[in-house]
């Protein structure tokens, strides 16, 4: 009696630590969903036209979200939402990362050290709506460097070449878009290339936790049937 119920225990927690792991993969599609909702609301204003109405795909920033007022003066009630969107994207990369470090194997330092990184960087995520944008992403990007480079480790260790070299082109992206945000002539490019960039940087992520589950369940398989030998 008392080992089947700790069978169920055991179990239990099994299925409720699947669930706490593929948390992230739902937090990028409830994210998607209300970044699109609030592009609906936004009264209007881009680079290129202060008097536009509605939100650009091409001219409209992320942050044209977050503004109190939209660029042609209007209150933006897109705020909230947007708001909400970052902080939903926020905690579901924070627990993607405090997750990432002990499903690899990483040892206890390491796994701190991404792990506290990675919830001062979503902290200041959190916090780009407070008209400081511009300095916490700077201190976020530089931050979240740490875990980021954990990754790129683990993936290498782990011979998932085709993450690895997803996500060197994910770092090339962000490398052209500090080229474009410093090049004048050329900023015009840059919201398009920015959400391009984000868009890809989330299927990264979501790539890396479902074939981080895959993995997992292979490897509790092959346990599974070294045991029953």
């Amino acid at each position: 009696m008392y080992e089947k119920e700790t069978f169920e225990i055991v179990k239990m927690n099994s299925k409720l630590k699947q669930v706490f792991t593929i948390i992230p993969l739902f937090g990028i599609l409830i994210f998607v969903l209300l970044y699109i909702v609030a592009t609906l609301y936004y009264p209007g204003g881009s680079q290129t036209d202060m008097h536009s109405i509605d939100f650009n795909w091409i001219n409209n920033y992320w942050c044209n979200l977050l503004s109190e007022n939209s660029m042609n003066g209007q209150p933006n009630p897109a705020l909230p939402i947007a708001v909400t969107a970052t902080i939903v994207l926020c905690l579901s990369l924070a627990i993607f990362w405090y997750n990432f470090p002990k499903r690899v194997g990483f040892e206890k330092f390491a796994r701190l050290a991404i792990q506290f990184s990675v919830a001062i960087s979503m902290l200041l995520g959190i916090l780009v709506f407070t008209g400081l944008q511009d300095s916490l992403i700077t201190a976020a990007i530089l931050i979240g460097t740490i875990p980021l480079m954990g990754t790129f480790i683990a993936l290498f260790k782990l011979k998932w070449r085709g993450l690895f070299w997803f996500g060197i082109f994910n770092i090339v992206l962000i490398v052209v878009n500090n080229i474009l945000y410093f090049g004048l002539d050329i900023k015009f490019y840059l919201p398009i290339v920015q959400k391009i960039t984000f868009l890809l940087f989330l299927l990264w992520i979501s790539l890396i936790d479902i074939s981080l589950n895959k993995w997992e369940l292979k490897r509790q398989a092959v346990e599974a049937c070294s045991k029953s030998e």
